[in-house]
This record gives structure tokens, C-alpha cells and sequence, in this order.
């Protein structure tokens, strides 16, 4: 049998073949986007990606799944600063040697790509008022870089929201989003039992570019009257920037507070804090960082970010999820180096992370894990991405695990 690394490599191979064809002998197409042409009719939207995960976890059987998720949509013309949305989505399991989240088996680790075929985007937007947009209805959300509020693009069923957002840019140089959420459509699906949380929530979100860096305030209500230990008020405050060295050199960094408190239908009583330190450099297509995130935890409540694109945060083997009662201390150094000019394709990048992980105090530490990737934007319409993650558990809680995966991406 295979290997879970071999299984990977032999997908890579079979989905990346007929795009590098692609890309040597069709000439260039449109830039992706939100259609591949605009006419009267209105644009047609289309992405699709086929994946294979593999993983190996401890005490449990090697899952794997090849999966292939489509999403078709259309876009109305603008009319009277109207302009309608509307996009379904369909994720198939051509393999499904995995735990889906839905059906199991539990003998094997979770991979959660369930099977879904559902309504992804329903939304009319309006922008009758000066430097503002009305969205309504189902709809992607992203808010900063999605540490709180996201869209969960790694995975194959993607995170909207039966929501009302309004994004102003009226009140110059702010940038002011605020949304109230009715419904969150979760990654697990319409036949999950938690693929979707009733919802009475409000964000508030501000940035606006300072002579020190570009700064963001916000606020989270998140009220889930079916998931009520996830309700939460969050209020925080985030700065990031950087400055020049030299002709060369660039310093990057980033500092960022919060805290979370118990709110709307959640019983707990809690008072936890966030804190995010970063730095880098840049040179060039080169760039290094360096960062400590601390989420707070009591000992039986921890801050959550349950609306987060959690995938983009400690580490790509998805062991904290949630994050653990005592909290969570995350240390952690990246690097990444463009490739502008690749033998094959436009461009890519290659991207290393480590990062130490303990419990918030430092005083227990959970584990640590490399990722690797690599990316190469073959055209405007076809991608591949092959990566990995390997993380070494030091409590019987987090038990050592190895990821690996091979993407192919094609919109118009």
C-alpha cells in the first residue's frame, strides 16, 4: 500500500499534468475574478478545486479523501445601484477513506469535506449612497485577516452568512463595516446538526491608515441561540505596519489586543484576553516573521474564535480548532519566498512555518509542528498547491499527526 506522502505525490501528479498542458498551449485568458466577462446579461461565475488530503494521526487508520468542489453563480448587471448575486455550490467525495464529520467512520481521522449540494451566495447589493455598499441576504464575510471573522476558504464547503452588511467609506480616511448576522451556513454542511447556528449577532469593524501603521477597531457580538457556549463579546484593537530599513530592507510588524467576555444566550461567566505580537523583515521576494499569540484560558473556559478562518492559525494540522480550557501560547517563525519568474506558470511561492505551542501560562507545552507549502499560479485560471504538516504531540491530548495535501484550482 501506498504511503500517505506517495498517495499525495501520485494526485499532485495526475490533476497538475492537464493544467500544465493547459498553460503551455492555450493563450492567456481573462484575470480571475468575480466573472470572466461583463456583459449585459450580467457575469457568469465559475471555480471549481480538486483536492486529495491525506492524513496519519496516532491511534487511529490513515484517512484519505479526494475531493471536488464546484461553485456556479451569476452576477445581474448593475441597475439603479442594484446588482444581484446568486451561486450554488457541490462538494463530491471521489474518495472517502475519511471522517466526514456526518457519517464517520470513527476509526479514521476527520477530514471535514463533507459531501454538500447547497445555495452558497444569495445577495443583492445596493450603492445608492456616496462611497458605500448595502449587501443583503447570503454572503461571503471577511473581516481584517479573518482571525475572527471569515469565510473558512480552505475548506471545500465554504463559511457564509444570512446577514446585512454595510461598508462605508464615507467618513474619510475611515473605513466603517458594520453586519448583523441571522443565519452562519458552516464547512460540515446543511446535513450536519452543527452545520448551522441560529444567530443574533453583530460586528463592528473600523480600520483606517495612521501615520504609525494601518489600525483596526472592532467589535463581535456573537449571540448563537443553538450553540450558546459560542456566544461571545469581543472588543479589541490591532496595528500593523512596516518601515524602511534600507533600499532593501523592509521591518514588518504587528501588535494587536482584545478581550472576550461572556455574552447573549452563553450561561459562563468569563473574562479572557488575546494578544498578538509580530515582526519581520522583507527583502525582495523574501520574507521572515517571528510571532507570539496568546489566547487567554481559565482553566474551564478559553477564548474562542468560533467564526475565525482557523485553518490560517496554529498550524495547518487543525489540532486546535478550539482552543484548549487553559488557553493556548503560540510561538512561531515563518518564511516565504516569491517566485516571480518559475520555469512553469506565472509565478510562486514557497512558504516554511515552526511553532512551539504551550497552554497559556507556558507552563505545559501541547506540542510542535512544521508546515511547508508550495503554490504555483499556473495562468489566470489554473493553480496547484502541494503541502504538509507535521505536528508532534507532547500530551496524550494532542496526539502526533502528518498532513499532507494536492490542490488543483481553475476558475473563469
Amino acid at each position: 500500500m501506498p504511503t500517505v506522502g506517495q498517495t499525495a505525490l501520485l494526485a499532485l501528479a495526475a490533476v497538475a499534468a492537464p493544467a500544465m498542458a493547459s498553460a503551455q498551449t492555450s493563450a492567456p485568458p481573462p484575470a480571475p475574478g468575480a466573472a470572466a466577462a461583463s456583459t449585459r446579461a450580467g457575469d457568469v461565475l465559475f471555480e471549481s478545486r480538486l483536492r486529495y488530503e491525506g492524513v496519519s494521526q496516532d491511534g487511529l487508520d490513515d484517512a484519505s479523501a479526494l475531493t471536488l468542489r464546484a461553485r456556479l453563480g451569476w452576477q445581474s448587471p448593475e441597475r439603479s445601484g442594484f446588482r444581484l448575486l446568486v451561486e450554488g455550490e457541490a462538494v463530491v467525495a471521489l474518495v472517502d477513506d475519511y471522517n466526514d464529520t456526518i457519517h464517520g467512520p470513527p476509526n479514521y481521522p476527520v477530514v471535514a469535506d463533507p459531501e454538500a449540494f447547497e445555495l452558497n451566495r444569495l445577495q443583492v447589493a445596493w450603492t445608492g449612497l456616496p462611497d458605500t455598499e448595502v449587501i443583503l441576504g447570503r454572503q461571503r464575510i471577511v473581516l481584517g485577516s479573518a482571525r475572527f471573522v471569515g469565510n473558512v476558504g480552505f475548506r471545500q464547503n465554504e463559511q457564509t452568512f444570512d446577514a446585512v452588511k454595510v461598508t462605508t467609506r464615507a467618513f474619510e480616511p475611515l473605513t466603517v463595516t458594520y453586519a448583523w448576522i441571522d443565519r452562519v451556513h458552516r464547512v460540515f454542511g446543511d446535513d450536519s446538526p452543527v452545520g448551522e447556528w441560529r444567530s443574533d449577532s453583530h460586528l463592528i469593524h473600523v480600520e483606517a491608515p495612521t501615520p504609525a501603521g494601518r489600525v483596526t477597531a472592532y467589535g463581535y457580538l456573537l449571540d448563537f441561540s443553538n450553540a450558546p457556549a459560542q456566544s461571545s463579546a469581543t472588543w479589541g484593537a490591532r496595528l500593523e505596519g512596516s518601515r524602511n530599513l534600507s533600499p532593501d530592507w523592509s521591518a514588518l510588524y504587528a501588535v494587536e489586543y482584545a478581550r472576550q467576555s461572556e455574552y447573549g444566550a452563553n450561561p459562563a461567566r468569563f473574562d479572557l484576553d488575546y494578544g498578538l505580537v509580530s515582526t519581520g523583515l522583507k527583502r525582495g521576494p523574501f520574507t521572515a516573521t517571528l510571532a507570539l499569540e496568546r489566547l487567554d484560558g481559565n482553566g474551564a473556559q478559553a477564548f474562542q474564535t468560533p467564526l475565525a478562518t482557523l485553518h490560517a492559525f496554529q498550524g495547518w494540522a487543525d489540532v486546535f480548532l478550539t482552543t484548549p480550557r487553559d488557553g493556548l501560547r503560540d510561538v512561531s517563525a515563518t518564511v516565504s519566498y516569491t517566485v516571480a519568474h518559475p520555469p512553469v506558470g506565472r509565478n510562486g511561492v514557497l512558504t516554511a512555518s515552526w511553532r512551539d505551542v504551550h497552554d497559556a501560562d507556558g507552563s505545559a507545552r501541547y506540542g510542535g509542528e512544521l508546515d511547508l507549502s508550495a503554490r504555483l499560479v499556473l495562468d489566470a485560471r489554473w493553480a496547484v498547491e502541494i503541502k504538509g504538516a507535521h505536528f508532534d504531540g507532547a500530551l496524550p491530548a494532542f496526539p502526533d499527526r502528518d498532513k499532507v495535501w494536492a490542490a488543483l484550482d481553475y476558475r473563469f
